[in-house]
């Protein structure tokens, strides 16, 4: 019963789906990060779907891209777009790292979090547009699940930033061993789909996951000596923004 309410309060937390409502109690919530990439399975398959939709009636191009696009939204809710603009207002400041940290809790809306945004929607469009190849879209679309299981074991292995908030709360409550074993199998999964599709497509956009993620770690732990809930929605923007570039990039010098 405890597995299914964390598979429960994970959607509910991460998704826009429908989702049984009861009290949570921390309990509940040892297990809810090894549904978290479950989420990013249902946004793969969803793109890939629309793709054959696309295919079938002769969908445009550019109506593919841009609804290609707005899937992750939609189904997400735009949970994780929401920690990136407050990261990226907080990383822009330049301020010191206790102002920083002020500035994630801050909900207004800076100058920086709307530029920086606009720059990833536009890049992110841009080489969403380039994926026709099926193998590299389905590579792509078990990245949405492979970004989570990296987000996942960032919560349970990075030094928090600060004692309180929502991320601190999860990663305080969850059975870590079980939870990391549970994500490092599902990455495994993940890479093991993305290299059987196409070896070198695959593993040039697992590096590039790999990559942000590194690049997540040594950021935070100097800009802010740690993660927060903001900065973990930030590095799934980051990881799945860099593999969707990667994979057009080959799209295109492959293709």
């Amino acid at each position: 019963m405890r597995i299914i309410k964390s598979f429960i309060i994970a959607f509910s937390m991460y998704s826009t789906i429908p989702m049984p409502q009861f009290e949570w109690k921390d309990e509940d919530m040892k297990y809810m990060l090894c549904f978290f990439p479950w989420v990013g399975a249902v946004i793969g398959i969803c793109v890939y779907l629309w793709k054959m939709v696309c295919a079938r009636f002769g969908i445009g191009s550019l109506c593919y891209a841009c609804i290609g696009t707005a899937i992750p939204l939609l189904i997400t809710g735009g949970f994780h777009v929401d920690g990136f603009m407050d990261t990226m207002d907080a990383f822009h400041s330049y301020r010191p790292k206790e102002k920083k940290l002020e500035i994630l809790k801050d909900s207004h809306i800076g100058a920086f979090a709307v530029i920086m945004l606009g720059t990833y929607g536009l890049i992110y469009l841009g080489a969403f547009l380039q994926i026709q190849n099926k193998d590299i879209l389905q590579i792509v679309c078990a990245g949405f699940c492979l970004a989570r299981v990296l987000s996942g074991i960032s919560v349970v292995s990075f030094p928090a930033a600060k004692k309180e908030g929502m991320l601190y709360h999860f990663a305080d409550s969850a059975q870590k061993n079980i939870v990391k074993i549970f994500l490092y199998l599902q990455g495994i999964l993940c890479i093991g789909f993305m290299l059987w599709r196409s070896f070198y497509v695959g593993l040039i956009v697992c590096a590039a996951a790999l990559g942000a993620f590194v690049y997540y770690y040594r950021r935070c732990k100097k800009e802010l000596g740690g993660i927060t809930g903001d900065t973990a929605g930030y590095f799934v923007l980051i990881c799945e923004g860099c593999m969707m570039v990667s994979a057009a990039v080959f799209n295109v010098l492959g293709g």
